[in-house]
């Protein structure tokens, strides 16, 4: 194992979104996660999910938590375990036999991960919900989007995966950082909905400092004509981010601009609101003139802070992206590599993702079962 992470270890029962996420981010920064499956979700040939991207790196152990020596196993794996990662609504761990005071009282040292959408408590903590009605719930939702449309959804990266599992993971390690000090676990409480606001602190200063108004209107949001997305002749994008003020000038520089190109006068001053709209129209047309090649080709190394949008493919074939290695293709799928960088603990995918039970008798084994306890508990049904 590699990794600064390496050396801890930590217990995931299986889920969706967030937990995995925060397992595969744990796992690829060089922590033994153990993903405990139901042996109800074991695939009848055994396949391997090769395209679950977010179940990288670890192994799979498949107990029936309701089968006599199901509950004692997970608490066995427990006892030698740093943390332990749990995505289900409140109080379903406490029923199963498995919640924080039972784990706690086995492993005191133990940081007892929870990822949920409203929290461990209060009025919706038990209610379901999604990644979009957390971040409706947390204000962020109503900051995405163009003046005078709905609100846009940005796919579940806010709620489930920043606002969520990043934050548990980091949660998580911080707590293994204070329990290595003070000889005590304790319970990481993560809710998207707390998680997702974090993420607009930024915005809630620009609020206090009467800098942002209406969604689709502010600097930051489509407001600016110089902070927006552009269609090129060809049908492609280029986004434009071009604030400070020498950046904005070679954006100015290079789009034509200076030159006066459209024969529409001088730029006006950059930060005179009022003249907003009308300059996303005239930079539009002259975007329109051009391919996104072609476009790319005049901002190619320039800090203008103009780029091209690029797909999925196109990202993982980017030179840049090339060189740093930003996707990697493992196991026959690209994805992206793990982040951030270390300089003498290097990250790495630890493996492909597991079939549910995959590992069973080999991690139980590494985890402190005898060979013979192994037979006893697949005997009885409680792993599979």
């Amino acid at each position: 194992m590699t990794g600064p992470l390496s050396g801890c270890r930590i217990v995931e029962l299986a889920g969706i979104g967030p937990g995995p996420f925060a397992g595969m981010v744990l796992s690829d920064m060089g922590a033994e996660v153990l993903r405990v499956d139901r042996t109800q979700t074991l695939p009848a040939d055994g396949t391997r999910p090769s395209s679950d991207v977010l179940g990288r790196g670890r192994r799979s152990v498949a107990v029936d938590l309701k089968a006599p020596g199901g509950r004692d196993t997970v608490l066995r794996l427990v006892e030698r375990a740093d943390a332990l990662i749990e995505g289900y609504r409140p109080g379903v761990t406490e029923r199963l036999g498995i919640g924080p005071d039972v784990c706690l009282e086995r492993n005191p040292k133990l940081v007892y991960g929870r990822m949920t959408g409203w929290g461990q408590d209060g009025p919706l903590a038990r209610t379901a919900g999604h990644d979009i009605d957390y971040i409706s719930l947390s204000g962020v939702l109503s900051l995405i989007g163009r003046v005078g449309d709905v609100p846009v959804p940005p796919v579940n990266l806010i709620g489930d995966f920043g606002g969520g599992g990043l934050l548990l993971a980091f949660g998580i390690v911080c707590g293994i950082l204070e329990a290595s000090r003070s000889g005590q676990g304790q319970v990481v409480d993560a809710a998207m909905v707390d998680g997702s606001a974090l993420l607009t602190a930024m915005v809630w200063g620009f609020r206090a400092d009467g800098h942002w108004g209406q969604r689709g209107t502010n600097l930051l949001d489509t407001g600016a004509w110089f902070y927006e997305v552009y269609e090129t002749a060809d049908g492609g994008h280029l986004s434009f981010g071009s604030i400070e003020a020498q950046f904005f000038a070679e954006m100015v520089r290079l789009t034509g601009l200076a030159a006066d190109v459209d024969n529409r006068g001088p730029v006006p001053e950059q930060w005179d609101q009022e003249t907003w709209p009308a300059m996303k129209e005239r930079l539009a047309a002259i975007v329109r003139t051009k391919t996104r090649s072609e476009w790319t080709a005049i901002f190619e190394g320039t800090d203008a802070c103009v780029a091209p949008v690029l797909s999925l493919d196109e990202a993982s074939r980017h030179p840049h992206n090339v060189e740093r290695q930003t996707f990697v293709e493992h196991e026959g799928v690209i994805q992206p590599s793990p982040a951030p960088r270390f300089s003498r603990t290097p990250v790495r995918i630890a493996g492909p993702p597991a079939a549910p039970g995959e590992h069973t008798e080999e991690a139980l084994v590494e985890w402190g079962f005898s060979t013979g306890e192994v037979q006893e508990l697949r005997g009885s049904g409680a792993v599979g």
